[in-house]
């Protein structure tokens, strides 16, 4: 049993105030695998302090020294990859091939991506009024991260707030605690002054609403459902702190008749599929032209029953168990629905797939001849279900793409540029992606409604944790 009950503060590992031990579970067997510790509002207090202490040095430390000091970090990362691959398939169930090529390659290529932005940022800006900007860092900021991509949201929150000159104190997901304090580990030997990094663990409702509310907190940035995003944003509102979110999503994926079906149908139930369906930006609601409704539904079922589904620890493309098993009931208790409301289950279903008996594994599911009023079209499923809505016109297609309380991803299919860009510029989404083309490291990532109102990554990302501030001489 791997015994991680200490917390990283003013750089130092401590133990907690009070004892309050919880197992994390392995969601392939189901059984405990390590120990953490739940922190209290007095954690936070002493994690705060320590930041507090931290920032003026840290913030006035040359943004060349900062920016050397998360190189060696990348560095550090690098040699010590397969030690997070290995942590993150143990903690999250995503098997170790996607791992090492997904999952942990966010850490070094968002690092290289917010050293580039790094590079051309200006903190001192002559303004054409005659005016002189100045970018400064907003000061101690609260980090809440989520289970789905551990390291992805950390690196994602940390490293543009180490480079602006902040100090932070990290709460990562109870259920994915080791590659959070694997990267504290990496932290700390790269060398930053105590304080500048602070990570505590502990369950929402008391560690996060305690950083949230504190007030010597300046900035709350939170990734996680959009329910626990209001939460955090009523904490912070007393203090008027900046918040920034990441949440939830219901993304549409058109599928025209123009498009190359026998290659995009496929690759779209991938995309699905993929991180065992627990991805904020997922395109689970199939858009699909009626003339070739048909077609996709076969191509789609297809694709589900090939998924392959096996043990995380063995390499190979194949998907893993869901995170817990609260995460698993409520799979479960969604496909039910969409068999109760009137959807065709095309293939899939509820239970385990063939072969297992533990672990929280789910069937590829996909339904056929969904309205967008079901309620696997209108909630976020968070696993491996993809759902088929048929369109006959464009316009069509693009009511019902918008028809979502979120706004994070969207999709299209088809083999005409001009209605690409032409569907993309009305779809209320942060990130459009045509044919498969992928989100690239530096680019910024976030969503319209209630997805959220902050961005990730590159330049966009940095200025999340930077102030404004105009001289007039």
């Amino acid at each position: 049993m791997i015994d991680k009950r200490q917390f990283y503060i003013n750089g130092e590992w401590v133990n907690p105030l009070a004892p309050d031990d919880l197992a994390v579970i392995n969601p392939a067997t189901e059984e405990p695998v390590a120990t953490i510790s739940m922190g209290r509002a007095a954690d936070i207090e002493r994690a705060v302090a320590a930041a507090s202490a931290a920032f003026p040095g840290w913030a006035a430390t040359p943004p060349a020294a900062r920016r050397a000091l998360v190189a060696r970090l990348l560095d550090i990362y690098r040699a010590r990859y397969e030690e997070m691959v290995q942590a993150m398939t143990l903690e999250l169930g995503a098997p170790l091939t996607m791992c090492r090529e997904q999952q942990a390659d966010v850490g070094v290529g968002h690092v290289e991506g917010f050293l580039r932005a790094f590079d051309r940022l200006e903190w001192r800006q002559q303004l054409d009024n005659g005016d002189i900007l100045l970018r400064e860092p907003i000061g101690v900021c609260g980090l809440i991260t989520p289970w789905n991509w551990p390291v992805n949201q950390i690196v994602l929150k940390v490293i543009p707030a180490l480079l602006a000159g902040c100090t932070c104190i990290l709460k990562p997901s109870e259920l994915t605690p080791l590659s959070a304090m694997l990267y504290a580990e990496m932290i700390h030997e790269a060398g930053f002054p105590a304080g500048v990094f602070n990570l505590v663990n502990g369950a929402g409702e008391e560690v996060g609403a305690a950083l949230s509310r504190h007030p010597d907190v300046a900035m709350m940035s939170f990734t996680g459902s959009t329910r626990a995003g209001v939460a955090v944003s009523r904490d912070a509102a007393p203090g008027v702190k900046r918040v920034a979110l990441e949440l939830g999503g219901k993304s549409p994926n058109l599928i025209f008749a123009d498009a190359d079906l026998e290659t995009r149908v496929p690759a779209s139930l991938g995309e699905v599929f993929n991180n065992t369906g627990q991805s904020c930006d997922a395109p689970t609601r199939l858009l699909v032209e009626r003339s070739v409704y048909p077609r996709v539904a076969e191509l789609a079922a297809r694709a589900a029953r090939d998924q392959a589904v096996g043990d995380p620890m063995q390499e190979g493309d194949h998907i893993g168990p869901l995170v817990s098993e609260l995460q698993y009931s409520r799979v479960q208790k969604l496909i039910e629905a969409g068999m109760a409301e009137g959807a065709t289950l095309l293939t899939g279903g509820p239970g385990r797939p063939e072969g297992f008996n533990r672990g929280y594994y789910v069937r590829p599911t996909v339904f056929g001849d969904v309205n967008n009023q079901m309620t696997i079209a209108r909630e976020e499923i968070f696993g491996p279900v993809a759902v088929l809505i048929p369109f006959d016109t464009e316009e069509q297609a693009i009511e019902i793409a918008n028809d979502t309380p979120y706004g994070l991803a969207a999709y299209i299919q088809t083999g005409d540029a001009e209605r690409a860009e032409r569907v993309a510029g009305r779809l209320r989404a942060g990130m459009v992606h045509v044919n498969g083309a992928g989100h690239q490291y530096g680019s910024p990532f976030g969503g319209y409604k209630q997805s959220g109102n902050g961005r990730e990554g590159g330049l966009p990302g940095l200025e999340e944790f930077l102030e404004l501030k105009t001289l007039h001489l």
